[in-house]
């Protein structure tokens, strides 16, 4: 099969793009052929997508330690992302709000792909806090937020997650696919999702979903914090982070039918 300039031109974007995706917190630094083995792609094609990068400040170059890292420009285009984001704006007070009840750090996120991303988060002030960061991915069977936008997808969306594979991060992560759909029907019912020691040990989370104006679960909201402090199945904690996920969903728009028909009234 004959490739065509255009061809080779949308490859080199995609896999630019690939490079762009390698960093992570964990990983922020990288070296030529460090990129080019995960990549699968050859160090003179990697070499050039970065010097192109580079070119528009994408990524920067340690000279001494010769690793590349993301470049300004990501963090421009970050917030230019962040600060259109209604949900951000909409939420910005009741998060507030959540932390100074509960005095433990809470985050709103998204479902991406297979993956739970984390778009907002206001910081608790306690002196230990669990790792967490805008633009994190985790997944989605060992996160409270990850569960409850799992539990509210459709039922062939959540088997190929399953059939995907339920990886195995702590003693306490969930691998039997009949536990996992159990947990999640049960999610759906109860409107919160719990998550304790699942993929870090030490840590606890608790989250609820959040709809958008057409009741679909477009987010969902998560405070997390250490076992040692933060217990997430306390009667009065599981009713603030409902109430505070209800609050930013009618905010952004939506009303359960009860509410409507007592405004039609």
């Amino acid at each position: 099969m004959k490739h065509t300039a255009e061809d080779y031109l949308l490859s080199s974007v995609k896999n630019a793009l690939r490079i762009l995706r390698s960093f992570s917190l964990d990983e922020p630094e990288k070296k030529v052929t460090e990129l080019a083995s995960s990549l699968g792609l050859s160090k003179s094609t990697v070499s050039r997508l970065l010097h192109t990068l580079a070119s528009e400040g994408f990524v920067t170059k340690d000279p001494e330690t010769q690793k590349y890292r993301l470049g300004l420009t990501i963090l421009q285009l970050n917030t230019v992302l962040t600060s259109h984001l209604e949900i951000n704006r909409e939420a910005q007070p009741i998060l507030e709000q959540l932390v100074d009840d509960l005095q433990e750090t809470a985050h709103l996120a998204m479902l991406d792909d297979q993956s739970v991303i984390y778009i907002h988060r206001v910081e608790s002030r306690q002196p230990v806090q669990a790792l967490s960061h805008v633009g994190r991915r985790n997944p989605l069977h060992c996160t409270s937020s990850g569960k409850v936008l799992l539990a509210h997808q459709k039922e062939e969306d959540i088997e190929a997650y399953i059939q995907h594979g339920l990886t195995q991060f702590t003693l306490n992560t969930m691998t039997d696919p009949r536990i996992l759909r159990e947990a999640l029907h049960a999610i759906r019912r109860q409107g919160y999702a719990i998550s304790i020691e699942e993929l870090r040990e030490g840590v606890a989370s608790i989250a609820a979903p959040i709809r958008d104006y057409t009741g679909k679960v477009a987010y969902a909201l998560s405070v997390i914090g250490p076992v040692h402090r933060f217990h997430p199945y306390d009667p009065t904690v599981i009713a603030k982070v409902k109430r505070a996920a209800s609050e930013i969903s009618e905010k952004i728009g939506y009303w359960p039918s009860s509410s409507s028909t007592r405004q039609s009234i």
